[in-house]
C-alpha cells in the first residue's frame, strides 16, 4: 500500500504493532491499548486534513476506479462499444446492467491502474467519440425507460489536436443540451477527480452524488497555480482556494449529497466505498422512478439554474444610459 505524506506516521505505527504482535513481548491488554492509541492517531490525522491531502487521496494509485465499482456493485454487465461515427473511446465503459436486480445504464470514465491500462485508457481523459458513445447510449436508455448512472473521474477532456479537430468542444456542449432534456432518470456519481468540462460533459443528471475525498472544479489545482501564480508550489494554495471538495459544492448546491468513505478515503477499505455507492445509486432510483417525466425534466432545469451563491453590492451604482 502506497503510503501518502500524511499517512506515514500511521503506517509506521501499524507497521511497528505488528511486530511486537508477532514478538509477543507485550501482554494482550497491552496492545490493545496501543491499538487503541493507533484508533486515535488516524482519528486525529484524517480529521485534520488539508485541501491538498483530500487531493492526494483523491488520486491515490490504489483508489478504486470506475471498473471497480462495476465488477462490485453491477450484475451481468455488457458493455457497448464505439459512438457510430469514428471509433470506440477506451475512456469511457457504458453498457447495460443491474444493480439488486434493477436495469441500469451505467457510463463511467475510467483512467486504468497499471501503466498499460493507464495508456489503454487514455488516463480517462476522453475524446470527443467517448462523449458520443456516452450520448448514443444514453438514447438508448430513454427509448427503453432505462435509468442513466454516470460515474465521473477525469483530469479533463483530451486536449490534443487531434480531439480538438474532431469536435471535443461541440461533443461536450452537444451533450450538456441532450441530457438536460434527456427523458429518463440520471444518477451521477464523482468517484475521484471531476475536472473541467471533462467530467461535466457527462455530469448533468437528476442529482449529483459525491465521494467525500473527490474533488469537482472548473481546472486542475496545478492547472490554477500554473495560471494565476505560474508556480507550480502554490498548488496546495489553489486546492484551498477553488472550493472543490465536497462539502463547499454542497453549500453551493452543485451537489445533492456527500458519499461518505472509510475513515482516510476509499483506498484503505474499498468494499465499504462499494456499499455505499450502491446504496445511493438504489436510493435516489427509489425516489426518482415515482417522478413523471415531465416534473422530473423541470426539476432537472430548475437544478441547475439554481446552481451558486451571488452577494449584490448596493454600494455600486449602475452605469447611465448613453444619450
Amino acid at each position: 500500500m502506497t503510503a501518502l505524506s500524511h499517512e506515514k506516521q500511521i503506517f509506521e505505527v501499524e507497521q511497528t504493532l505488528t511486530k511486537l504482535k508477532s514478538q509477543n513481548v507485550f501482554s494482550t491488554d497491552e496492545m490493545n491499548e496501543m491499538e487503541d492509541k493507533l484508533v486515535s492517531l488516524k482519528k486525529a490525522v484524517y480529521s485534520n486534513l488539508k485541501p491538498w491531502d483530500r487531493v492526494a487521496i483523491c488520486r491515490h494509485p490504489q483508489r478504486p476506479h470506475s471498473i471497480d465499482y462495476i465488477q462490485n456493485c453491477v450484475e451481468d454487465f455488457v458493455e457497448i462499444f464505439g459512438d457510430r461515427t469514428f471509433q470506440d473511446d477506451h475512456a469511457i465503459i457504458a453498457g447495460l446492467g443491474k444493480i439488486n436486480g434493477e436495469k441500469f445504464m451505467i457510463i463511467a470514465q475510467e483512467k486504468g491502474n497499471t501503466t498499460e491500462s493507464r495508456l489503454y485508457r487514455n488516463f480517462g481523459m476522453p475524446h470527443p467519440e467517448g462523449y458520443r458513445k456516452a450520448m448514443r447510449c444514453m438514447r438508448l436508455a430513454a427509448k427503453f425507460d432505462l435509468p442513466v448512472v454516470c460515474l465521473l473521474d477525469t483530469p479533463g477532456a483530451y486536449p490534443g489536436l487531434a480531439a480538438e479537430e474532431r469536435g471535443q468542444g461541440w461533443a461536450i456542449a452537444q451533450n450538456l443540451l441532450e441530457m438536460a432534456q434527456l427523458p429518463t432518470p440520471i444518477i451521477v456519481i464523482v468517484i475521484g477527480e471531476g475536472c473541467s468540462g471533462g467530467a461535466l460533459g457527462i455530469g448533468v443528471g437528476d442529482c449529483i452524488g459525491m465521494l467525500e475525498h473527490s474533488y469537482y472544479s472548473v481546472i486542475s489545482p496545478e492547472g490554477c497555480s500554473s495560471i494565476l501564480w505560474k508556480d507550480a508550489s502554490k498548488n496546495a494554495t489553489a486546492a484551498a482556494t477553488l472550493k472543490m471538495q465536497a462539502e463547499n459544492l454542497l453549500d453551493l448546491n452543485i451537489i445533492d449529497t456527500i458519499i461518505p468513505e472509510p475513515l482516510g478515503g476509499a483506498h484503505l477499505n474499498p468494499k465499504v466505498a462499494y456499499q455505499n455507492v450502491k446504496a445511493y445509486i438504489l436510493e435516489q432510483w427509489n425516489h426518482l422512478k415515482l417522478v413523471e417525466i415531465e416534473s422530473l425534466l423541470e426539476n432537472r432545469y430548475q437544478k441547475f439554474r439554481k446552481i451558486g451563491k451571488f452577494v449584490e453590492d448596493e454600494t455600486l451604482t449602475p452605469c447611465s444610459t448613453p444619450q
